[in-house]
């Protein structure tokens, strides 16, 4: 009780006083406080902000800025700079299929082609003609066609070479397509693998236009598959493999196998017997009997 009446006891100089603003002193505050903190729309403020808005340590008063004299500061990069350190420098890459654009969708076909009877042949996917390649067709990313007709081949036969060597280095598979549209192929086909050889090239022989097609469609739809894909498929077992040595003779078929392997019992026995010794087998006549000894003693390779 003695200290509340020694407090109400003092004069009224000595007590605290707290100030309650008003209503429009908080608004103001409010407002001054928003266009402190809004954003600069233009550079120039940017400019200004960096310039005044400088870290102070507690104590320092706000107006005061660097040591460092003003020619030493770093001037504030203009927009076009920050935007050019902000936006990397667009990468050029080389297609390694000397295209602009690659689409795994669609062979691509060069404009030397248009007017070819060959593009009616292509059914089964998708192509359409592009202007910057180098081949005839584009089947992969690293895999092209190089089209030859040997009637073209008879009247000029420069340009095949002139065209293989227009495309350096570029493909890991590279084909050249052959149609023999002729009756006497032999020669000019001698001369083409010759050239074929020396650039690198896999020849690929149609008969026909259709079949030139579907090696196209084939190559297009095995891009990305691996090579075992288009292998054939043998089991590993006896009676398979001989299967598959004896039916690539002509007119010869899995029941004659099966007959064969049941009277000599081993493909050793079958390669030594003569032909009357084959015919003695059921099913097994004197033209299948022929084929089947010319194919177990006559050489692989004949002598020229």
């Amino acid at each position: 009780m003695d200290s509340h009446k020694k407090e109400l006891s003092q004069p009224p100089g000595n007590k605290r006083r707290f100030h309650i603003p008003t209503v429009e002193e908080i608004e103001k505050s409010r407002v001054e406080a928003e266009k402190r903190l809004a954003p600069s729309t233009t550079m120039h403020e940017v400019a200004l902000d960096l310039s005044t808005s400088t870290l102070q340590p507690a104590g320092t008063q706000q107006g005061s800025l660097s040591s460092k004299p003003a020619d030493a500061r770093q001037p504030t990069p203009s927009f076009t700079t920050a935007r050019a350190i902000a936006t990397p420098a667009a990468q050029t890459t080389n297609s390694p299929t000397g295209a602009r654009s690659y689409s795994s969708k669609v062979v691509q076909v060069n404009e030397l082609q248009r007017g070819n009877p060959l593009l009616a042949s292509i059914r089964n996917v998708r192509w359409s003609f592009a202007k910057d390649i180098l081949p005839d067709y584009v089947v992969g990313r690293a895999s092209c066609i190089l089209y030859l007709s040997i009637k073209y081949h008879r009247l000029h036969p420069e340009y095949i070479a002139k065209r293989i060597e227009g495309l350096g280095r570029n493909y890991s598979l590279r084909v050249l397509l052959v149609y023999a549209d002729t009756d006497d192929s032999k020669l000019p086909l001698r001369e083409i693998n010759r050239v074929a050889l020396l650039g690198n090239m896999t020849v690929l022989l149609a008969w026909s236009l259709d079949e030139a097609g579907r090696y196209i469609e084939a190559l297009k739809t095995y891009e990305h598959r691996p090579p075992d894909a288009i292998k054939e498929r043998v089991e590993d077992t006896y009676m398979a493999r001989l299967n598959n040595a004896l039916t690539s003779v002509r007119s010869v078929n899995k029941t004659d196998v099966l007959t064969l392997a049941s009277n000599f019992g081993s493909f050793e026995r079958m390669a030594k017997a003569g032909a009357d010794e084959l015919t003695l087998c059921p099913g097994i006549g004197d033209l299948k009997a022929q084929r089947l000894f010319k194919a177990m003693n006559e050489p692989f390779v004949q002598n020229t």
